[in-house]
């Protein structure tokens, strides 16, 4: 197919021997496939994430468009262990009620209130009289 193919990268045609595709529909000259962030070449030796038509090795990707730690902002690693609380995700060691620092377990009772984590003795009771929520670990 070389010659035919348009480089999703800089739009030129494609009459390298070599080409690398990118998804079903998205090839590149093998030059072209690089992060749209740090520029790092990407082949077949170095993962590849495409968002809205642009290359991303992993670690951009991950800094840029993946989930965040709800207290420090910073990226999880897969092999990070979290808590969670409604929608929000933490690093274990960021898990801590916002008043006295502690750090909240795996069953701990505790409150959400907007964006701060309460531990019981710090929230009170729950302000709609229902139950206050545990922890989970994922």
């Amino acid at each position: 197919r070389p010659g035919l193919a348009l480089c999703a990268g800089c739009g030129g045609r494609i009459q390298d021997p070599f080409l690398l595709r990118v998804s079903p529909d998205l090839e590149w000259h093998v030059a072209c496939l690089k992060c749209a962030e740090c520029g790092q070449p990407l082949d077949e030796t170095c993962t590849c994430f495409l968002r809205d038509g642009k290359a991303y090795c992993k670690r951009d990707y991950s800094r840029l468009f993946g989930i965040k730690c709800a207290q420090c902002r910073a990226a999880f690693s897969s092999s990070d262990l979290v808590m969670r609380a409604r929608d929000h995700v933490y690093h274990l060691e960021c898990f801590r009620c916002a008043a006295c620092g502690r750090q909240l377990l795996p069953g701990d009772q505790f409150c959400l209130r907007e964006r701060d984590l309460l531990c019981r003795a710090d929230h009170g009771p729950p302000p709609d009289g229902g139950r206050p929520r545990r922890g989970r670990r994922r």
